[in-house]
């Protein structure tokens, strides 16, 4: 791309936000990876081990520096890329191809190939998109054994970065104070990019397309991460234009950063829990920047996967007490293994299954797989002495699952005890309603659980009968559908019924179009990605309760998804909220 003609260019929304600014482009230098037989393999395996270890130096390093120079979330990235390194199945892998005469660069190399690509097949963006930091630490000690530097850009003036998807090497070494907002050809949501401008608070796109690495270096650029657009060579008027809006939004937000701080609670002062959904280590400090009151949803997939064992008791527990820190003397809700079919983890062989949505997941593990629940339940409970510790287990759909799991728990209590290792007494036990005949039996559940916890996503795929990562029938798998609105009343008034609270954790909590709705049906806790926080709070906080029964009673007796939003649009209106 050449010439000051203005274009604009679509991406994904990956931090909300406005920056304008001249380009950098960050890019990777190709390493060619040498491939040959070996006659000595021990020599070898002592390079991988060498350059592995300077791998855990210099990421030690990089976390000490970034947390002393700008206390920030990044530090945290390398701690959990300090951990891949610790990888028994990783290392393992690499060993055996070098046991079978294979050079330590391509042996090493194809095991990180292997385990990013069974994380890019894993449904869920937040864990899929790890394949980027297993790429990341691969090429960091690739880059010892070959004897070359896989270093940074370091930045001199104030820049829009560039780049095709960014790393945390990429940008370990950026001045976070002369970066002003990023751009790139590929990512997602949850991708490193966005972690990193979430963070700091800075304007992210991704998905752009190769053609914006075509940009020049130096190119004057208007990025805006709430909308996904990045205008190249912006005219004066656009220029003028967008400089008093990023002013206007930089009011707004450090006014809503400053607000979501305070507890939420609505304008006829009901008070509700808004709090965070995370999916490890890395993220959990997200939170806590936007004003989360604890954890909704703490997703422990994360632990299980890019390896060929399961974690270890001990691994589980530095892991669960690293976030519990974070969250100290805030509640944290923690969801059991949410693994099955739909995943590829080949050390459970896990079956094919024609319908893995639909399969052997979640709670239904338990049965083939008791030995996964009752040390993931060991773990927490020794983890969770001293937390405010609530855990919940996915995929229920009957009593007699609920039964089951409560007696796995109960059972690591008492092997604890008689071990003589700490253990948490005091923990509330939940489930996830995410399968509607769980919404429809709530009456019943819900005298055998302390809390329930909404999974809109799936409550949706469900009822709808939609499966959403299918783009053709996606848009069906609306979770403001009457039908999943009247499954939520009921879960919601059965719990209130026999004195439980209800949560919600799936996306629908961080729709500000929802709030008013669930408000007005009696929701106690709303989980939601950390970047939502703030809005969501400012929404409640103009909010009244009591004005927004009607709406709920009224949105439950519409016909369709369209119909609820106009319904929803109109009342937010009526309120004086802008969106």
């Amino acid at each position: 791309m050449t010439g000051k003609v203005s274009t604009t260019l679509n991406g994904i929304p990956a931090a909300p936000g406005l920056a304008h600014g001249r380009t950098i482009i960050v890019t990777q230098e190709k390493l060619e990876i040498p491939h040959y037989e070996i006659e000595d393999a021990e020599g070898e395996m002592e390079r991988l081990m060498a350059a592995c270890e300077q791998g855990k130096e210099e990421l030690y390093a990089f976390k000490e520096e970034v947390s002393g120079r700008s206390k920030s979330d990044e530090a945290q990235i390398f701690e959990a890329h300090r951990m891949i390194l610790e990888d028994v199945a990783l290392l393992d892998r690499a060993k055996e191809a070098i046991q079978g005469g294979v050079n330590a660069e391509k042996a090493w190399t194809d095991s990180i190939e292997y385990f990013a690509q069974m994380m890019e097949q894993i449904p869920d963006e937040t864990l899929s998109s790890r394949a980027v930091d297993i790429r990341d630490v691969g090429r960091r000690v690739l880059g010892h054994l070959l004897g070359v530097s896989v270093g940074g850009t370091v930045l001199t003036h104030p820049s829009i970065i560039l780049g095709d998807e960014l790393t945390p090497s990429d940008t370990v070494s950026l001045d976070k104070d002369l970066v002003l907002g990023f751009a790139t050809a590929q990512g997602g949501p949850t991708s490193h990019t966005a972690i990193l401008a979430k963070a700091f608070g800075l304007p992210a796109v991704v998905g752009l397309g190769a053609e914006i690495l075509s940009v020049p270096n130096g190119t004057l650029v208007l990025v805006d991460g709430t909308l996904g657009t990045v205008v190249v060579s912006p005219d004066e008027s656009a220029l003028a234009s967008f400089i008093e809006k990023e002013k206007a939004a930089e009011k707004e937000q450090a006014e809503a950063r400053n607000a979501a701080q305070a507890p939420a609670v609505t304008a006829d002062g009901e008070r509700v829990e808004v709090v965070a959904n995370i999916g490890g280590v890395a993220d959990a400090p997200l939170g806590i920047k936007n004003g989360a009151e604890g954890v909704g949803l703490f997703r422990t997939e994360f632990l299980y996967l890019d390896r060929n064992t399961l974690p270890s008791e001990e691994e589980q527990i530095e892991a669960y007490q690293a976030v519990f820190h974070i969250y100290q003397g805030l509640p944290i809700v923690v969801r059991t293994l949410d693994i099955g079919g739909d995943k590829a983890i080949p050390y459970l062989d896990l079956p094919k299954e024609l319908n893995p949505f639909l399969g052997w997941r979640g709670v239904r593990m338990l049965d083939g797989a008791e030995e996964i629940f009752l040390q993931q339940f060991r773990a927490l409970l020794q983890a969770g002495v001293g937390a405010d510790l609530r855990i919940m287990v996915p995929m229920v759909s009957n009593l007699a699952e609920i039964r089951a799991v409560k007696a796995v728990m109960e059972k690591a209590k008492g092997q604890l005890k008689a071990e003589g290792r700490p253990c948490a007494e005091q923990v509330q036990f939940g489930i996830m309603v995410e399968v509607p005949s769980a919404a429809l039996l709530a009456d019943r559940l819900a005298k055998e659980v302390d809390f329930f916890s909404i999974g809109t996503n799936d409550l949706t795929q469900y009822t709808t009968a939609v499966d959403r990562t299918n783009s053709k029938v996606a848009h069906l798998a609306n979770p403001l559908n009457p039908a999943v609105l009247a499954l939520i009343k009921r879960t919601i008034d059965c719990a209130h019924a026999e004195g439980k609270w209800v949560g919600l954790c799936g996306e629908l909590a961080g729709e500000p179009l929802a709030s008013p709705i669930l408000l007005g049906l009696g929701l106690d806790e709303y989980s939601m990605s950390p970047a939502r926080i703030p809005l969501i709070k400012r929404v409640m906080k103009s909010l009244s309760k009591a004005d927004c029964q009607p709406l709920a009673d009224q949105v439950l007796g519409l016909n369709d998804p369209d119909e609820v939003m106009k319904a929803s649009e109109a009342f937010l209106k009526k309120q004086g909220i802008e969106l």
